[in-house]
């Protein structure tokens, strides 16, 4: 194989791609070592690790048992603690200890970033079907049944996440075909990021599409009940999904259109495609922005998070014991922003029956 005759030989294939791409030539003195710039993105992907475990574990420890919502929120939060973890490592293994990798390490560093991107990705996919479903389905399914199939469906996500991750590492790569590799990461096949990049914007289009058409039945179902609650909450629906799908584009764009032109461009032609640092960071700001869309527009993630901060106070002697919201309460309380509500409120609208005006603080955040 390519490996073992580049081992025979005492040469360093990563430096051999780096050198005939003209990623080598076209390194920075900043880049050899982490420098300011790479040790403030360092310390952002550590907060964008800690918001999303402070997330994650309020879940896990206050919501578990609600709705099958947060098993949606639960998984964003994870791919997105996933995507801090993996640029964190990234940061750490570059510069010069990028030529010190072995190609399987190598394939590792750059794969768990396409992980986590590909189950955050797959997750929003799965999150905007059924909230699509809950407003069309004509019967209701049943809680428990709902959110076990919906457990089982995120686990299958998340295998085909890591199946796409490691496909480099698998054989879809370049080490035996030098003019197939791509620029910006040397290792990689142009047609795996073709295939990535063109992957992940149809399912940014199809999240678009079911979002948008949750919005029109919301604003049918407004007018039909002709309630001035009910027009709220399509405004509220609008800013949600306008948030969510803004934050995704602004920070993805810029690194898929770059992918884009490092595939259609020939190798040591495209000088301006040598370093994707900022842009790359650009993508990883959508890891901290997604759980305060995603999970603190909801009371009750709110309160969650709340109690649990408040119980780490009283552990370390800052708070009184009584002092902190329990667990009952939370499980127990009604939610303001229950999905389930613009379901029956459409239902309702649909089949002409007098139904009580909702909350206006209602959301289709849970």
């Amino acid at each position: 194989s390519c490996l073992e005759l580049a081992a025979m030989r005492n040469v360093n294939i990563i430096l051999q791609h780096y050198n005939f791409t003209g990623k080598l030539s076209n390194r920075q003195a900043g880049e050899e070592g982490m420098g300011l710039i790479r040790t403030a993105f360092a310390i952002i992907s550590c907060i964008i690790i800690l918001e999303n475990l402070l997330v994650l574990l309020a879940i896990l420890r206050c919501l578990r048992a609600r709705r099958w919502v947060y098993s949606c929120i639960a998984s964003i939060t994870l791919s997105d603690l996933l995507a801090g973890a993996a640029y964190l490592s990234n940061l750490c293994l570059s510069g010069r200890k990028t030529f010190q990798l072995s190609p399987q390490l190598w394939f590792l560093r750059e794969g768990t970033l396409f992980m986590a991107l590909a189950a955050s990705t797959f997750s929003l996919l799965v999150t905007a079907i059924e909230r699509y479903s809950a407003m069309v389905r004509p019967i209701a399914e049943n809680e428990a049944s709902k959110t076990l199939r919906l457990r089982g469906l995120i686990v299958s996500c998340w295998l085909l996440a890591f199946i796409i991750g490691l496909l480099p590492l698998l054989g879809w790569n370049c080490l035996c075909h030098l003019s197939a590799c791509s620029v910006l990461l040397p290792l990689y096949s142009k047609n795996y990021i073709l295939f990535s990049v063109v992957m992940f914007s149809i399912i940014l289009l199809g999240i678009l599409g079911l979002y948008i058409s949750i919005f029109q039945l919301v604003q049918a179902s407004s007018r039909q009940t002709s309630s001035r609650h009910g027009r709220k909450r399509s405004l509220r629906l609008l800013k949600t999904v306008l948030m969510i799908l803004g934050a995704f584009i602004v920070c993805w764009s810029p690194l898929f259109v770059l992918l884009l032109l490092d595939v259609f461009c020939e190798t040591r032609t495209c000088a301006h495609l040598h370093n994707l640092d900022w842009t790359l960071a650009l993508a990883m700001l959508n890891s901290g922005v997604n759980p305060i869309i995603y999970s603190l527009r909801s009371v009750e993630v709110r309160r969650a998070v709340g109690s649990l901060l408040c119980c780490c106070c009283v552990h370390v002697g800052l708070c009184e014991p009584g002092s902190c919201l329990v667990i009952a309460d939370i499980n127990s309380g009604s939610s303001t922003e229950s999905s389930l509500r613009y379901r029956e409120s459409f239902r309702s609208a649909a089949s002409s029956r007098p139904r009580a005006p909702l909350s206006s603080n209602s959301s289709m955040m849970s």
